[in-house]
């Protein structure tokens, strides 16, 4: 079965930007995490074995690190 790909597009709360990417760049699952400009402050790409732990990632790893304001996540559909 093939993994289940992410774009978690990710805003921080005021002035935790570089506290969230140092704290979620370690991540099992996390193949990149990149701080940006934009309406997002960091934007990471998530690889895991179905939806159900995507969701699992991003509620208990992600959001619980108490630097984020608020997350979209684009499930990828369409794989070259």
């Amino acid at each position: 079965m093939k993994p289940t790909h992410a774009y978690i597009l990710i805003e921080s709360l005021p002035g935790k930007s570089l506290e969230l990417v140092s704290a979620i760049k370690r991540l099992e699952g996390l193949t990149n995490v990149h701080l940006v400009t934009g309406p997002y402050d960091v934007i990471a790409y998530l690889e895991a074995a179905d939806l159900k732990s995507i969701g699992e990632i991003i509620v208990k790893k992600i959001k619980s690190t108490g630097f984020v304001s608020r997350t979209v996540t684009c499930i990828v559909v369409d794989e070259d």
